[in-house]
């Protein structure tokens, strides 16, 4: 087994071994193992203390945060109050000061009073109640020896945990799924309880004992829930239901939320009552010793039982499922199913021995799957994918969110600079007009460039640059004289030169070396800058739409038709996070030809392609010359393009539309996710010769799809892509409406695919007049 050992989060302490019900469903009392037979009723108190002992060792070794311990048996609550006292004292002592004590209960709640929850409240123990619905379906199984029903003492346990007093303590509802009880009467039944979380399982069986499929049907338990799912919706989704919420949760890229689905690795183990280590309990379903691991806690580490091969062979995410599951586009959202139902003897029909088969719920669990995505993709799609404006919009509120996280990240520790701008920008918000200017501000693209820098300077423990302190500062001098705003503002300078972003670079007489001024506003876009320290006697004013002079340097504006009136941004100090150089600052008549270069190829553009054209206006905010190459995004913030001096009009056109391309699908990948676990799989290219992860897979196609709908030559293999990604098992619901969009995108156009590949044009570089031999894809 390869791979890090993972440690153990989450432990079963089994304190009782024995029942109060007998329901026939149990995977402990009616399957394959009947070790329960030779084990004692309660656990002893050596048991107890060496498993405290074996916990707070595990967890200073590995440094955990939390330790979960669910309590269990049988029958926890068989225990007693004594018992159970014990172990939570024996527990919370052991790893008091080393880690946080999460405890928990499960039981069928029949025994449940008062007594109990009081013991619980003083330890924090919550507790999880089994019930598998209206009377009529938990009665099916959950009864009594003598065949009574457990019904009424369940509902008199759940309505002690809905007392306030008790409701903290309340972690929700248990349901074995059967799918001969009617599965709205279930939903409403359990619903009616309003608990705070609901678990369906399905029913523990293996390829040697399948389910019970009473109507025959492949994907019984699929129909089954997808029912319950319709009418949870229909109610408005009136709790959390884990399975849902997990199937959600990967489809749109998230983590799995429970054992039984997804490739996240278990960090599960069960002490049973003698001290015995075991793996999860459900393996019990498989065969005789199936969970067994032959360690035990007084002998035993716990990362010896981490180490053992069952154990790794849970903790391997997609190495550790059958090669049909690998290839399955849903395994990383069911990840194989729950690894005891994939069990197949060697003397069951079909496939082969041991745990390395798909699911024997596997149909079940793809309808399932496609089912709710079916179900959910349209409301679920994110509005970044259906407007410029909302993908602005989103990425508005992201720097927002990124410059609050670093002002608390800084907890105070900011400097006297920072501080001062975060006043200030409040107060500037504080006005209409000022909080507009701070917005038009923050949306430079540079802005999300020195933000990043930022926090990982500071989470990495190096500070605050003074050069983010400074630009802080500068953001909100620039806002307040946007809106001609009465805030006089501290701003930090360098060698004489202080960059307002969107505004210019003022240029002041004084010392080289590094200082500090003000910059007070006069009327909407004028200001004056009043040096200080280095240079207390240095002053500029700047009026409102001044030329460039010896002492401002404005930036400047792109202003000819049909290109859009953007910024060419030849002065930001962050400017320089692309693969080519930025050029310095243009003199007037380099300005003049960029202006027209760029405008001859935006006329090719909007000819060719008005629509993508129209796009690339709205999305794009910045251009910043470069000393070579054609176009490109950079390492910025959405609306950024870094412009070179391409060969012609042509070369310059289709770098810009390709640059935006990738500019927007950047963008879009940074408020919404488009795929998960990126390099799990990879992927040839229907371009090329060599395996790519997903990430390259679908830029190219966006990047190439883009292209040709101005040069066709370019389309060659991409409706071939769009299937793989569409098939992969990498994508997302979002990365799956944006490949629908594209493929209807280039509907109309001529493809290429499985033409003459050699005849591959490059998504950047030389012409596409080349020889057929030199034309190689190259990615920049």
């Amino acid at each position: 087994m390869t791979g890090p050992l993972v440690p153990f989060r989450e432990f079963v302490l089994k304190v009782h071994s024995r029942c109060d019900l007998a329901c026939d469903h149990c995977y402990v009392y009616e399957h394959a193992d009947q070790s329960w037979l030779t084990r004692p009723k309660v656990i002893s108190d050596e048991a107890i203390s060496w498993t405290a002992r074996r916990l707070a060792e595990h967890a200073t070794t590995h440094a955990l945060p939390s330790v979960t311990v669910i309590l269990h048996g049988g029958e926890p609550l068989l225990a007693g109050p004594a018992r159970l006292r014990r172990v939570c004292e024996e527990l919370g002592s052991a790893l008091n000061g080393i880690a946080e004590l999460d405890l928990r209960i499960h039981t069928n709640g029949v025994q449940l009073s008062p007594r109990y929850l009081d013991l619980f409240d003083e330890f924090h123990v919550r507790v999880g109640i089994s019930l598998d619905g209206d009377r009529a379906a938990n009665d099916r199984h959950r009864r009594y020896a003598d065949g009574r029903s457990s019904h009424p003492m369940v509902l008199r346990a759940v309505g002690l945990l809905r007392e306030e007093r008790y409701r903290h303590l309340d972690l929700g509802l248990l349901c074995t799924v059967d799918v001969r009880n009617d599965p709205v009467a279930v939903h409403d039944a359990l619903a009616a309880l309003e608990p705070p979380l609901v678990d369906f399982l399905l029913p523990h069986a293996t390829w040697d004992d399948p389910p019970p499929r009473p109507d025959g049907s492949p994907t019984a338990y699929a129909d089954w829930l997808l029912t319950v799912f319709d009418r949870w919706t229909e109610q408005g989704r009136p709790m959390p239901v884990r399975m849902f919420s997990s199937v959600l949760s990967t489809l749109g890229g998230g983590p799995s939320l429970t054992e039984s689905l997804g490739l996240a690795p278990t960090d599960l183990v069960v002490i049973e009552t003698d001290g015995t280590l075991e793996q999860v309990d459900s393996l019990k379903s498989a065969y005789e010793g199936a969970a067994a691991t032959g360690f035990d806690v007084f002998r035993n580490t716990l990362d010896e039982v981490a180490a053992h091969p069952g154990v790794r062979a849970r903790q391997l995410g997609l190495a550790g499922v059958g090669d049909t599951c690998r290839r399955c586009p849903i395994v990383r959202s069911c990840g194989g199913g729950l690894y005891t139902h994939r069990y197949r003897s060697d003397r069951a029909p079909g496939g082969g021995g041991g745990f390395d088969n798909p699911s024997v719920y596997c149909a079940d669990l793809t309808a399932l799957i496609r089912g709710v995505e079916e179900r959910t993709a349209a409301a679920a799609e994110s509005p970044a994918l259906r407007s410029s404006e909302a993908l602005l919009a989103a990425h508005q509120e992201l720097t927002r969110t990124l410059l609050a996280v670093l002002h608390d990240t800084l907890d105070g520790r900011g400097g006297r600079l920072w501080d001062d701008a975060w006043r200030l920008a409040a107060e500037a918000e504080a006005d209409p007009a000022g909080a507009d200017a701070l917005d038009a501000v923050l949306a430079h693209p540079y802005t999300r460039t020195w933000l990043v820098e930022a926090l990982e300077d500071v989470d990495a423990g190096r500070g605050l640059p003074e050069a983010a302190a400074g630009r802080f500062a500068a953001t909100v001098a620039a806002a307040a004289v946007r809106a001609g705003l009465d805030l006089p503002v501290p701003v930090a300078y360098r060698d004489g030169s202080l960059h307002l972003p969107t505004l210019g670079t003022v240029l002041l007489d004084g010392p080289p070396g590094r200082g500090t001024a003000v910059v007070r506003p006069e009327g909407r876009g004028g200001f004056l800058v009043r040096g200080a320290e280095a240079a207390p006697g240095a002053e500029r004013r700047v009026a409102h739409g001044e030329p460039e002079g010896p002492h401002w340097l404005p930036v400047r504006t792109l202003r000819r038709a049909p290109a859009p009136v953007l910024p060419l941004d030849d002065l930001d100090p962050f400017r320089d996070r692309y693969d080519a150089p930025a050029t310095g600052r243009l003199d007037a008549a380099e300005a003049d030809a960029w202006t027209r270069r760029i405008a001859d190829a935006w006329a090719l553009l909007a000819d060719a392609v008005p629509d993508q054209a129209a796009e690339a206006a709205r999305t794009l905010t910045a251009l910043t010359p470069l000393s070579a190459g054609a176009a490109e995004p950079g390492r910025h913030g959405p609306g950024a393009l870094g412009v070179g001096p391409a060969a012609d009009a042509e070369a310059l056109a289709r770098g810009i539309l390709g640059g935006a391309r990738r500019a927007k699908l950047r963008a879009l990948g940074e408020v919404t996710d488009l795929y998960a676990l990126d390099g799990t799989w990879e992927h040839r290219t229907p371009w090329g010769s060599e395996h790519v992860p997903f990430s390259r897979l679908l830029t190219e196609t966006f990047e190439r799809a883009g292209l040709g709908l101005y040069d066709p030559r370019f389309l060659m293999g991409v409706p071939e892509a769009i299937d793989m990604i569409e098939n992969a098992a990498e994508v997302t619901v979002d990365g799956k409406q944006l490949i629908a969009a594209v493929r209807k995108e280039i509907s109309g156009t001529r493809s290429t695919a499985g033409k003459n590949p050699d005849r591959v044009l490059p998504l950047s570089g030389p012409s596409p007049d080349m020889p057929a031999a030199d034309r190689k894809m190259t990615v920049e």
